[in-house]
């Protein structure tokens, strides 16, 4: 099931004033996910807002965030501390580009998507980003993600680019994300759903 939840909240001023004071650091949203940080508005120059999730500990809360599609482009870093580990999924392919230097491959692996009706089967994409490790990732518009996070220590710092060119132009304040988060489940799982790594297999290099 599909649910549309637009995010913004804002309203234009026609004043243009930054909806962050620079050197500030606010909670702009709660998500499934995690407590969402504005780092930066998007200002004349630089047509991207960014943010910080803080992830919940998928295992400690015992529910996963579900599968969902973003209207805009993100670019995202995962970053993790020790004995905490990020379990990315999608329903498309995921690339995963080969380490340098002496960085290890990350792990992938597919399974089943949980929650089907009965009969259907989707396959699902997984890449899991190891503990102390960051990893960078574009998410193209309309392309399926889950993020859940293992262990207490997991953000991810993204930019967005495509959802802030309408702030700029109607100078708008006190704004949230502005892009439409489509969800593809109605409930969100147990943790068993998604908190396990399965039997990953390394991922060759390309």
């Amino acid at each position: 099931m599909s649910t549309l939840c637009p995010a913004w909240s804002g309203r234009p001023t026609g004043g243009g004033e930054r909806p962050t004071p620079a050197g500030e650091l606010k909670r702009a949203q709660v998500f499934e996910e995690g407590d969402v940080f504005m780092l930066e508005p998007p200002f004349p120059g630089f047509f991207a807002d960014r943010y910080l999730m803080d992830f919940y500990d998928t295992a400690a809360r015992d529910i996963c965030s579900r599968m969902h599609l973003h209207t805009g482009l993100r670019f995202v870093r995962m970053m993790t501390g020790p004995d905490t580990t990020i379990r990315v999924s999608s329903l498309s392919p995921i690339t995963v580009r080969p380490p340098t230097g002496r960085f290890a491959p990350l792990s992938c692996f597919a399974d089943d998507l949980p929650g089907t009706p009965d009969g259907v089967r989707r396959e699902r994409h997984n890449v899991i980003v190891p503990p102390n490790a960051w990893v960078d990732m574009q998410i193209p518009r309309g392309v399926s993600h889950q993020f859940n996070a293992v262990g207490p220590n997991a953000v991810i710092d993204s930019v967005h680019p495509e959802e802030s060119i309408e702030t700029l132009r109607e100078g708008m304040s006190g704004y949230r994300m502005m892009a439409q988060t489509i969800f593809l489940a109605r409930d969100r799982g147990p943790a068993a759903t998604c908190a396990d790594t399965g039997a990953p297999e390394t991922t060759p290099p390309r």
